[in-house]
């Protein structure tokens, strides 16, 4: 009888970039069912066309998808303005990620993950865009005893095989629904190194 080896993988995700998504989607989908009740409530109550129940429609949804689009820019804006009547605070207490001028700046130093699209400053003056199609992973580079550049890794101190695997989902639901096909093909690697395959 072939001998089965388990394992049993936790994951654990901050999914609070995600909740915020979700409740600015639910807030604009609210909102579009309110503009439509509106909109043909009038149409009932004060006996207008369907052409100015339409217009009136067309009018609040784009008044509505354009608070939402210039929402980031008055926010940056403000932050923009916030950050800068910080930095006057803090002169003279030092450069630091906790007080000061850089007070609201992430660091990334030791790695972290970007859970929503996010603009950052290139070297050749260039902005970049991460985070566009979901999270993305930031990790620190180091290089290795002869020279080459490389992600840095933190481990227990052994030189054994390392096991990469790559899962995309669309929701938790689905990485749910993998979890058994994802601890299958994690025991047969680790079942392989051990035979050494």
């Amino acid at each position: 009888m072939a001998e089965m080896d388990t394992l049993s993988v936790e994951v654990t995700a901050d999914t609070s970039a995600f909740q915020r998504e979700m409740a600015a989607c639910d807030k604009l989908a609210r909102g579009f069912g309110a503009s439509l009740t509106r909109a043909f409530t009038n149409a009932v109550t004060r006996g207008q066309s369907l052409g100015s129940v339409l217009q009136s429609l067309g009018q609040q949804l784009s008044s509505m998808a354009l608070r939402q689009a210039l929402q980031p820019l008055t926010a940056g804006i403000s932050n923009t303005l916030g950050d800068f009547a910080k930095g006057f605070q803090g002169l003279g207490q030092g450069v630091s990620a906790e007080a000061g001028p850089l007070s609201g700046v992430t660091p990334f130093a030791r790695g972290g993950v970007v859970a929503a699209p996010t603009y950052f400053p290139m070297g050749d003056g260039r902005a970049g865009l991460m985070g566009e199609r979901g999270l993305e992973a930031v990790m620190p580079l180091a290089r290795t005893a002869d020279g080459r550049l490389g992600i840095a890794a933190q481990g227990n101190g052994r030189n054994g095989p390392a096991i990469v695997m790559n899962v995309t989902a669309s929701d938790a639901g689905s990485f749910r629904r993998s979890e058994a096909e994802l601890t299958a093909m994690l025991a047969r690697a680790v079942a392989r190194g051990r035979r050494g395959v």
